[in-house]
């Protein structure tokens, strides 16, 4: 990793620990966690009421993404499902809550004051199907062809190696698989430099790939059925999107599914 990666994903990780802290330190006060501050376009006002009212507090507090990725994935009972960039918790206990007692979600994320949270919140909402990891999006620590389903919610635009994101995500998912992923896209006639002017990495603007570059990435790691579908705008030729790819049944690497 190079100084300007390694400095970006630095910056990535202290601006998502001061998130958690922020919700931690409000949930010792008298009124609860204060929400994270991020506009219409980020939240959780993008889950719906319902949603947000079966949760603790702390995880929806801390929610900072730009969809629901566990309605995007559809999920069902008794699938395994990995959360990429995971922050407080919100999408592993929605998606827990979906698979069942008899399915597992996984949690992945860099920063400990979000695991800690993350954590905390699980024991909160009684959940026993799910479990935290600590790592990167791109060195997902979990054995090959393990999960059903990948989501994740507005954090691999923040990644500076999207290659080793979607090749790492195709080795974890077991054949047939598939990801459901909300996350920000930019128009194809944008530059990097465009993107660059309409906000900054840390904010999901700057590092995020156009519709024809995440297809690309996706069928390169391998992934079949990909749609990539804009759901709401979020700057000048930027949009929210729902991902949706599938590994193929038959890839010829093994059946391993040992979790």
């Amino acid at each position: 990793m190079n100084e300007q990666s390694t400095d970006l994903r630095e910056a990535v990780r202290r601006r998502y620990a001061a998130a958690a802290v922020k919700v931690t330190e409000g949930a010792a006060a008298c009124c609860g966690p204060e929400p994270v501050e991020v506009d219409d376009d980020f939240g959780s006002t993008l889950y719906p009421a319902d949603e947000r009212d079966a949760l603790p507090a702390e995880a929806v507090a801390a929610s900072l993404g730009c969809g629901n990725p566990t309605a995007v994935a559809e999920l069902r009972a008794g699938e395994r499902v990995l959360d990429l960039g995971s922050g407080g918790g919100i999408d592993v206990l929605l998606s827990a809550r979906r698979v069942g007692p008899t399915g597992k979600a996984y949690g992945l994320d860099m920063t400990d004051e979000m695991l800690e949270l993350a954590v905390a919140n699980a024991a909160k909402a009684g959940a026993t199907n799910v479990e935290f990891h600590k790592g990167t999006i791109e060195e997902i620590p979990l054995p090959a062809n393990t999960v059903d389903v990948v989501i994740s919610n507005c954090v691999i635009n923040l990644s500076t190696d999207k290659a080793a994101v979607f090749a790492e995500t195709f080795r974890v998912l077991r054949p047939g698989g598939r990801i459901g992923v909300s996350d920000i896209v930019s128009d194809d006639t944008l530059t990097v430099e465009q993107r660059g002017e309409r906000g900054d990495h840390v904010g999901c603007i700057a590092g995020a790939l156009s519709f024809a570059e995440y297809r690309a990435g996706l069928e390169a790691a391998g992934f079949t059925d990909i749609e990539i579908t804009p759901t709401h705008p979020v700057a000048d030729g930027m949009h929210s999107a729902v991902v949706r790819a599938v590994k193929p049944a038959e890839t010829g690497n093994g059946s391993e599914r040992p979790l």
